[in-house]
C-alpha cells in the first residue's frame, strides 16, 4: 500500500495507473470495435457487447486497485443488497462530483450491470475514450436543442442507442440534475431544492420509452460527502474523506412505461412530477445525513 506516500507522488502513481489501465482496455476493445461495425448481426454483436461489458469491467477493477492503494476506504454503504447482475436497472443519483462515477462503479460492480450513462454529443470526440464510449452504446445527446426539430432528432437518436440495451442486462444511470451541482448553479437556477438542482426528466423518459418494461426497478442512489465534496485532484491524492451512500428499490409506475412516456407532454409532466417528489424525499435525506456524519 502507498498510503505514506505525500501527496504530490500519490497524484503521480494515480495518473500513470489511470493512463495505462485505459490506454490498455481500449487497445483490447479495438477488435470488438471492429466487428460490431463491420458485422451488424445480432448474434456477433451480442458476443462482441459481453466481451467489451467485460473489459469494461476490469477497467473499474483497475480504478479501484490505484483508489484502495492511496486511500483507506472509509465508505458507509448500504441499500445494495438483492441485486441481480443479470437484470436490468434504471439508476438515478444526485451528481456533485467526477468521483461520483468512479463510487457507482465500485458500489455496483458485480451487483448489477455495468453502468451506461447519457453523454453530450460532443465528447464522442475525445481521443481514446470516445471510441471506448461508442462501442459500448453509450447513448449521446445534444444538450439545450436550439428548436423543436434538433430536439426531437436528438431524442430519436438517443431511443435507438436506448434501444440496443435489450440485447444483453443493461444498467442506465441517468444523472437527473443535468450538471454538478454548485452553490453558483444553484443559485442561477433558484432551485426549490436545499442541496440539489432541479431534476431534468428527459433522460429518464427515453430509457423508459424504449425499455422501460424491463427494469426491474429505478435505483435511488444519494451520495453524501460529509467531509466536503472531493474534485479531481483531491481523489488522485487519496484526500477523498469518508462517503456515504444509500440506495433504494423505487417501483416505476406502469403508467410510465411504453413509447408516449417519451413522446407524450401528457406523460413527460406526470414522470416530472414523481422524480420532483423523489428529489424532495432526496433533498430531506441529504440534509439528515450531513447533519448526523458532521455533528
Amino acid at each position: 500500500m502507498l498510503r505514506w506516500l505525500p501527496a504530490p507522488l500519490k497524484a503521480v502513481f494515480s495518473g500513470l495507473c489511470i493512463a495505462i489501465n485505459t490506454l490498455l482496455i481500449c487497445i483490447f476493445f479495438i477488435p470488438f470495435s471492429l466487428l460490431k461495425l463491420c458485422i451488424p448481426l445480432k448474434p456477433v454483436r451480442t458476443f462482441a457487447d459481453l466481451c467489451l461489458n467485460a473489459l469494461a469491467d476490469t477497467w473499474i477493477r483497475g480504478n479501484n486497485f490505484w483508489m484502495l492503494a492511496i486511500e483507506a476506504r472509509r465508505w458507509q454503504v448500504s441499500g445494495v443488497e438483492g441485486l441481480n447482475p443479470r437484470g436490468w436497472y434504471l439508476v438515478s443519483s444526485n451528481h456533485q462530483s467526477w468521483a461520483d462515477i468512479v463510487i457507482l462503479q465500485k458500489v455496483f460492480q458485480g451487483k448489477i450491470p455495468f453502468l451506461k450513462f447519457f453523454l453530450k454529443k460532443e465528447l464522442i470526440y475525445v481521443p481514446v475514450i470516445g471510441l471506448a464510449w461508442w462501442a459500448l452504446d453509450f447513448p449521446f445527446m445534444r444538450r439545450g436543442g436550439r428548436n423543436l426539430a434538433s430536439a426531437a432528432a436528438d431524442m430519436a437518436t438517443a431511443r435507438k442507442s436506448c434501444e440496443k440495451f435489450r440485447n444483453i442486462p443493461t444498467s442506465v444511470i441517468n444523472f437527473l440534475e443535468g450538471t454538478r451541482f454548485t452553490p453558483a448553479k444553484h443559485a442561477q437556477q433558484k432551485s426549490p431544492y436545499q442541496n440539489l438542482l432541479k431534476p431534468k426528466s428527459g433522460g429518464a423518459s427515453i430509457a423508459l420509452g424504449t425499455m422501460g418494461e424491463l427494469y426491474e426497478c429505478m435505483l435511488d442512489v444519494t451520495i453524501v460527502y460529509p467531509d466536503g465534496v472531493p474534485n479531481f485532484i483531491n481523489v488522485m491524492c487519496g484526500r477523498m474523506g469518508r462517503v456515504v451512500v444509500e440506495c433504494r428499490k423505487l417501483q416505476i409506475p406502469s403508467e410510465f412505461i411504453g413509447e408516449a412516456a417519451s413522446s407524450e407532454p401528457h406523460y413527460r409532466a406526470h414522470i416530472q412530477t414523481w422524480l420532483n417528489g423523489v428529489w424532495q424525499e432526496k433533498d430531506q435525506r441529504i440534509g439528515e445525513l450531513l447533519a448526523e456524519h458532521r455533528g
